[in-house]
C-alpha cells in the first residue's frame, strides 16, 4: 500500500528543469535509498515530500494522518544553546530523546551547541528527529560526518525500524546494507529499482542497455524511411501518408540521455626527498588531550587513511599537516619541494554573487594537464560544470555542486600532497568513484580523514585510528583489511575466539562492542555462578539457535502469506516478539561469557 504518491511533477529553478512529469510511489516498509549527480534535484525531492516545498506542477498525495519525521542535509541550529535546550525542546518525549543521545555517545548536556564538532551537532540533530513519533522518515545525508560506530547504529536502527524511510546518501555500503529500493533521479526523470545498492547497479547497466538498443532500432528505421521518402513517393494512399507520419515521428523521437561522468586529470609535480614529518607532536584543548606525542614520517606516494570518533581530534591534526593551526608540542616539519591542497570539511566561504567561471580564474585561467593546458572553462565542463551552469552566480548552485567546485579547486592547484578531510560529505556517488579513481592514478601523498568505509577500502593503503586516549594505532591496508586486523587483535587480547557456529558473527559483534564501546561493568565483587545463572549459562546457546530457527521459519510464512494481510501482521507481531526476546538473549549471553572468563581467569591466576 503507498503512503506518498508523487504525481507527475514538474520543478524548475530558473532556466534549469528538475523535474519533468516524473511519478513514484513510496510503499508502507520501503527503504529507499535516493541516488543521482548533485544538482539533480535529489534534496528538493525530499522537502517536497515532507511538505516544506511545493512542486510547480502535479502533486504529492499523503495518506490521511501520516506522520513524518524530515532530517535536512544542514539544520539549522541556535549555536548559543545548550544541547539540552535544543534536542529537549519540541514534541518528542525527553527520555526517547536522552536513549537516543546516550547511544550516539553524547551525555555533556550543558555544553554549549557552538562548542561541538559538526558531527557532534549531527548526531544531536538526528537523536531529537529519531526521537519523534513518525510513520515515514525522510533523512538528507544523514551519514554525514558519523563516525563508524555510529554509522554501524543507525544502520541496525533502521534496518529494525518497520516503517517507512526516504533518504538520500552517498555511503555505498550504507545503502547496500539498509535499502531495499533505490530511486534513481537523472534528466528529470525516476527509474525505481526493487534492490539494494549493489543490485542497483547491475540493473542501471541493462536499462541503458536497452535503452540503447532501442535507439539504435530506431537510427536503423528511421534510415530505411529516409531512403524510402528520397525516392520522391507521394503520399497518395492511406498506406503512404501513415509511413511518412511514422517517419516524422522517428525523426522527433530523442536518444536516451546519458549521465555525465567527472573527468579529472593533474599534471605531476616534483617532490623532493623530504616530505612532511611529525616528531613527538602533541595537542590539547581545554584541559582534553587530542593528540598525544604523535610521531610519524609520511611516505612519498602514501595514502593515509585517519579515522576515529567524532571530536577525537582527526581534523586537527590534518590542520597542523597543513599548517592552519600549531602544534602545542613537538613540531611539523613539511619539505621544501611539498606544495599541499586542502579539502576542509565545512564548506566554504564564498562570494555567492560571483560567477561560477570567475571564481575559478582567480585560481588560474589556464590548468596545466598531461595533455597539455586547457582553459577554466573547458575544465569546469570536464566537473559536469555546463557553459551555461559557469556563467550563473554560485548561490544558485546546489551544495554538493558547491562542495564538487571547491574539490575541483583543490586539484587544479598543482598540489603534491593531497589533505582531504571528509570528501565524500555531499558529493554525489558518481563523483565519488571518479574521485577515487583519480587518487589511485595520483603520484603524490593522500592523507584522508574519512567516514566513509567504501571510499577508504578504495583509496588508501594505511590507516591511523584514534584510540581514545590522544594515541594513533596503526593499521596496515584499506577500511576492510583494519577491521578484520582490529578483530584478530581483539580475539588475542580475550585469549580464544568463540564458538563459529551461526550466531558466531553476532556475538563476535557484541563481545567488541561490550569491549570498545565501554560499556563493560565492573562485576569484581561477583566471582562465581548463582545456581540460577549455572543452568542459564549451560542453555542459553541452545536458546538462541531456537531463538533464531524460528525467526527464520517466520520469515519463510511471511513469503507464503504476503497476499493474506490479516495473518501478515500476527506474524509480523510475532516475529518482532521473538527478535525481542532474541536481543535480550544475547545481552545475557555477553554478561554470562564475561563471568565465566573472569571466573576461569581468578582459578588459573590470571587475574
Amino acid at each position: 500500500m503507498n503512503v506518498i504518491n508523487i504525481e507527475h511533477i514538474s520543478k524548475i529553478y530558473g532556466e534549469k528543469t528538475i523535474f519533468e512529469d516524473a511519478s513514484f510511489g513510496l510503499q508502507q516498509g520501503d527503504k529507499v535509498g535516493i541516488v543521482g549527480i548533485n544538482g539533480t534535484g535529489k534534496s528538493t525531492l525530499l522537502r517536497m515530500v515532507a511538505g516544506e516545498e511545493e512542486p510547480d506542477e502535479g502533486q504529492i498525495v499523503r495518506q490521511n494522518q501520516i506522520r513524518i519525521a524530515y532530517l535536512p542535509q544542514n539544520p539549522e541550529f541556535p549555536m548559543e544553546e545548550t544541547i539540552a535546550a535544543y534536542a529537549f525542546d519540541g514534541e518528542a518525549e525527553a527520555y526517547l530523546v536522552q536513549s537516543n543521545l546516550n547511544q550516539l555517545g553524547i551525555d555533556a548536556y550543558d555544553t554549549k551547541l557552538c562548542h561541538l564538532s559538526g558531527g557532534q551537532r549531527r548526531k544531536v540533530a538526528l537523536a531529537k528527529v529519531l526521537a519523534l513519533d513518525f510513520d515515514v522518515l525522510i533523512l538528507d545525508e544523514p551519514t554525514n560526518h558519523l563516525d563508524n560506530e555510529m554509522l554501524n547504529w543507525l544502520e541496525d536502527y533502521l534496518r529494525r525500524y518497520r516503517g517507512t524511510v526516504f533518504m538520500v546518501t552517498h555511503d555505498r555500503y550504507f545503502l547496500d546494507r539498509v535499502s531495499n529500493r533505490i530511486l534513481e533521479i537523472s534528466h528529470g526523470k525516476m527509474y525505481s529499482y526493487s534492490a539494494n545498492y549493489s543490485r542497483f547497479l547491475e540493473l542501471k547497466a541493462e536499462r541503458e542497455e536497452m535503452e540503447l538498443a532501442s535507439e539504435r532500432k530506431r537510427q536503423s528505421v528511421l534510415r530505411m524511411e529516409l531512403e524510402w521518402a528520397k525516392r520522391g513517393c507521394r503520399a497518395r494512399s492511406t498506406k503512404q501518408k501513415a509511413r511518412l507520419e511514422r517517419l516524422e515521428a522517428l525523426k522527433n523521437g530523442t536518444a536516451p540521455l546519458q549521465d555525465q561522468t567527472v573527468e579529472m586529470d593533474a599534471v605531476e609535480t616534483r617532490m623532493g626527498k623530504k616530505t612532511i614529518e611529525l616528531h613527538h607532536v602533541t595537542k590539547g584543548y581545554e584541559g582534553t588531550c587530542l593528540i598525544r606525542d604523535f610521531d610519524y614520517t609520511v611516505l612519498r606516494g602514501q595514502r593515509l587513511g585517519i579515522i576515529g570518533a567524532n571530536g577525537c581530534g582527526k581534523t586537527t591534526l590534518i590542520r597542523m599537516i597543513a599548517g592552519l593551526e600549531a602544534p602545542d608540542q613537538g613540531q611539523i616539519e613539511i619539505g621544501e619541494t611539498i606544495r599541499i591542497g586542502y579539502l576542509s570539511q565545512e564548506e566554504q566561504d564564498m562570494n555567492t554573487d560571483q560567477r561560477v567561471i570567475d571564481y575559478v580564474r582567480e585560481i588560474a585561467e589556464y590548468i596545466q594537464t598531461r595533455d597539455g593546458k586547457i582553459s577554466a572553462s573547458q575544465m569546469l565542463e570536464r566537473f559536469l560544470f555546463t557553459p551555461d551552469m559557469q556563467y550563473t552566480p554560485v548561490s544558485k548552485l546546489s551544495g554538493g555542486e558547491k562542495r564538487r567546485l571547491h574539490l575541483l579547486c583543490v586539484l587544479i592547484g598543482g598540489a603534491n600532497v593531497l589533505i582531504l578531510d571528509e570528501p565524500s560529505n555531499n558529493v554525489d556517488i558518481p563523483t565519488l568513484t571518479i574521485l577515487e579513481d583519480f587518487l589511485s592514478s595520483f603520484v603524490g601523498i593522500v592523507i584522508a580523514v574519512s567516514h566513509d568505509r567504501y571510499f577508504l577500502d578504495n583509496v588508501v593503503d594505511r590507516i591511523f585510528e584514534f584510540d581514545g586516549t590522544g594515541r594513533l594505532v596503526q593499521y596496515e591496508g584499506g577500511y576492510t583489511d583494519y577491521l578484520e586486523t582490529r578483530q584478530s587483535r581483539m580475539e588475542q587480547f580475550d585469549g580464544k575466539s568463540k564458538n563459529p557456529e551461526k550466531t558466531a558473527g553476532k556475538k563476535t559483534e557484541l563481545k567488541k562492542k561490550d569491549s570498545v564501546a565501554g560499556w563493560k561493568q565492573s562485576r569484581t565483587e561477583k566471582l562465581k555462578f548463582t545456581f540460577k545463572e549455572q543452568r542459564e549459562f549451560e542453555t542459553i546457546d541452545e536458546e538462541i539457535a531456537a531463538l533464531e530457527t524460528k525467526i527464520a521459519g517466520l520469515d519463510e510464512d511471511m513469503l507464503k502469506n504476503a497476499t493474506n494481510s490479516l495473518r501478515l501482521s500476527e506474524i509480523l507481531r510475532e516475529k518482532e516478539k521473538a527478535e525481542a526476546e532474541l536481543d535480550e538473549k544475547m545481552d545475557r549471553w555477553v554478561y554470562l561469557n564475561d563471568l565465566a572468563e573472569r571466573i576461569e581467569a581468578q582459578k588459573t591466576g590470571k587475574e
